[in-house]
């Protein structure tokens, strides 16, 4: 009888344990992106995540220079998406990452319209047209507003577009100027034109990129995810051929690739 009893008590004690034992915990991982990759990296995130069921993963998007400066002052971000290599190469100088960013793409700008007509008018004649509102990205922080006053002085309208600039936030947030008509057209990437939403709207035309410095783009871990073999994972992930297929559909660059 008392052996019985005994495994009666240790089959209670066993459930008794599993029952109050926490779950194991998914890997998590936080990611600071540039606002071109809106799109794009989701989708990367999603196929990467199809062979890591529950795993926590979370992309917040904004302006290059922005997402820098939070995480130079300890934003608890693991992975570091820019438009511009500039700012990790700078997180590495600080000391704030596991090592050197490597180039994942290079960005291209795009004149963009809901009016085909004024999406095929030459960067140069567009002070001579009726455009009261032309939407770029704020060249203080984000690479794209950069690249894009580059284009307008190449063509020496510069001085001439000021009075009817708008500015967006981010990348993102200029192409949405364009597509609510806040702003008649704009200079936005070529990675969200081509997206879903925005895809069969207006025409746009290819900016030469002999007009501005290159949008070369990085991607660097962050000191915070030393610990975290999911943040290399995705690292790694990024060079594989299903994510550059991704990436080749948005219309970015690969390393080692020749563009349009």
């Amino acid at each position: 009888m008392f052996p019985r009893v005994h495994l009666l008590f240790a089959k209670a004690a066993l459930l008794a344990t599993v029952l109050l034992s926490p779950p194991a915990l998914a890997g998590s991982l936080t990611i600071a992106a540039a606002s071109d990759l809106r799109f794009a990296l989701d989708e990367v995130v999603e196929q990467f995540k199809a062979d890591r069921p529950g795993e926590d993963i979370k992309v917040i998007y904004g302006s290059s220079g922005k997402l820098f400066a939070q995480i130079a002052n300890g934003a608890p971000f693991d992975l570091y998406f820019s438009a511009d290599i500039a700012y990790p190469r700078e997180l590495e100088e600080k000391g704030l990452t596991l090592g050197p960013p490597r180039p994942y793409a290079v960005g291209r700008i795009v004149l963009w319209s809901l009016d085909p007509v004024l999406a095929r008018t030459p960067l140069q004649d567009l002070p001579g047209t009726d455009i009261r509102r032309f939407a770029i990205a704020n060249p203080r922080h984000a690479p794209y507003g950069m690249r894009a006053r580059e284009a307008l002085q190449h063509q020496g309208i510069w001085e001439a577009m000021q009075s009817r600039l708008v500015l967006g936030e981010n990348i993102a947030h200029t192409a949405q100027f364009v597509d609510s008509g806040a702003a008649e057209a704009g200079i936005v990437a070529l990675a969200l034109v081509l997206a879903p939403p925005m895809a069969d709207k207006g025409a746009w035309t290819l900016i030469p990129d002999a007009w501005h410095a290159p949008l070369e783009q990085g991607h660097v871990i962050t000191r915070r995810a030393a610990d975290n073999p999911l943040a290399a994972a995705f690292d790694h992930y990024m060079d594989s051929e299903p994510a550059r297929a991704i990436m080749r559909r948005y219309g970015f660059v690969l390393p080692g690739e020749e563009g349009p």
